[in-house]
């Protein structure tokens, strides 16, 4: 979970993967504002989440949803299939002109290819300004543009990626530390390392991490 703050906005997006599990939706912030990506609307529903707004093309989404959540007062924001934006990214739009924190849920399973782009929309940097962590069922993957404080048990294992480009990094924390250096994209130096506190800090100093922390 991000870092607490009670001022803070949070805005769960609901995407079309995987069905979040009831874990998942027992976490999830009381007060935060829902906004489904397409298919993720009926796994909104059907998790009993009020849903502020669905947004997307509306081609795999059920039309018995469409119907609950237009009576129920959901907003829906409809956007052409021929598109060069996917429906997550879409939300994700839509998430950070609201929020100061957003989680994503229902962004793992299905294709390969879907999963990948999935993580590397999260990471993109244009949403710098905003937190944003994803719950995959059996992960957990947290975008970090600058500084961030993970909530894990010592030994849990951590897995860091530079995204896009090399990343500048100091840890604290982690029993293999880098101390403001380079990450690059394109090797396995960051895969599995481990918590030594239940605090760790991640400081990006330049480029963006995905911090990767596989569920037991």
């Amino acid at each position: 979970m991000p870092e607490s703050d009670s001022t803070a906005v949070t805005v769960v997006v609901v995407a079309g993967g995987d069905p979040p599990t009831p874990q998942e939706i027992a976490r999830l912030p009381a007060d935060a504002v829902v906004v489904a990506a397409d298919a993720g609307l009926d796994h909104a529903l059907a998790a009993g989440l009020k849903v502020a707004v669905a947004v997307g093309d509306m081609d795999s989404v059920s039309p018995e949803s469409l119907t609950t959540a237009e009576q129920s007062g959901t907003r829906i924001e409809r956007h052409p299939p021929d598109k060069d934006q996917t429906d997550l990214e879409l939300a994700l739009d839509l998430a950070t002109r609201l929020a100061d924190q957003i989680i994503v849920i229902g962004a793992g399973g299905g294709r390969l290819d879907h999963l990948f782009g999935n993580l590397t929309v999260l990471s993109s940097p244009k949403w710098s300004g905003v937190q944003i962590e994803a719950w995959l069922n059996n992960a957990q993957a947290i975008v970090v543009h600058r500084h961030r404080v993970l909530d894990v048990e010592p030994g849990a294992t951590v897995s860091l990626f530079a995204v896009g480009r090399p990343a500048r990094v100091t840890t604290t924390g982690l029993t293999w530390p880098l101390a403001d250096e380079l990450l690059d994209p394109l090797t396995s130096r960051g895969v599995s390392n481990k918590a030594t506190t239940a605090s760790p800090e991640l400081s990006v100093h330049e480029g963006v991490v995905l911090a990767v922390v596989p569920h037991p």
